[in-house]
């Protein structure tokens, strides 16, 4: 039986694998100006007619701010909330980055989102990690969100690689099988040092 090839790119998930995520902080700042506690709030926005248009790009951020606020109720600025928006990303990020560096000295780097356009600009503006990671795969950039097959193919061809010479981590099982089932070895992320030893059993190891 031939021998599965190496891998040669490590693609990431970025909310709660790269930086940590509490939506209950965003829910908190935007209720206050919206009559919904954050739970409702929080459920109101997942079913949202025009969810997956923001998810996938097919509404701009001031767009989005205005129809939740038409919609929802509330008086924040665009600023505003931009400001409570970001406030679910936590500020400091999870992985080291000297463990980041070591994997872009030796595999292809990419992370692989689903997420919007006020998040991504500060993330990118916030964290020097992104620096390793020359490919970057985001839904409202690709206009389908995972677990479409379009975007793990986006990542690959992005990345000049076959499925079978990549690894996708992500803390989302479902998101990770369905990398597996496009042919790509997945790791379900549960901890820094849970994922240094999944991807050293793969062969994977910073250089």
């Amino acid at each position: 039986m031939a021998s599965s090839p190496p891998i040669r790119a490590v693609i990431f998930d970025i909310g709660r694998v790269l930086i940590r995520v509490d939506l209950s902080r965003a829910m908190a700042g935007l209720s206050q100006a919206i009559p919904l506690t954050p739970d409702e709030l929080w459920k109101a926005l997942q079913n949202d007619p025009h969810w997956m248009d923001w998810q996938e790009g097919r509404i701009t951020p001031r767009d989005w701010h205005l129809h939740i606020t038409k919609r929802l109720g509330g008086s924040l600025s665009f600023e505003e909330f931009t400001a409570a928006w970001n406030s679910a990303l936590d500020p400091e990020p999870i992985q080291p980055e000297e463990f980041l560096a070591g994997l872009a000295r030796k595999y292809k780097m990419a992370v692989l989102s689903n997420t919007d356009p006020i998040h991504m600009a500060n993330e990118e503006a916030r964290f020097s990690f992104f620096r390793h990671f020359p490919v970057r795969l985001y839904s409202y950039r690709v206009g389908a969100s995972k677990p479409n097959p379009l975007i793990y193919r986006e990542a690959l061809r992005g990345c000049k690689v076959k499925a079978q010479e990549a690894v996708f981590i992500d803390d989302v099982p479902a998101y990770v099988d369905a990398a597996k089932r496009l042919g790509m070895h997945g790791v379900v992320y549960l901890s820094p040092d849970q994922l240094v030893a999944d991807l050293a059993g793969l062969g994977v190891k910073a250089g």
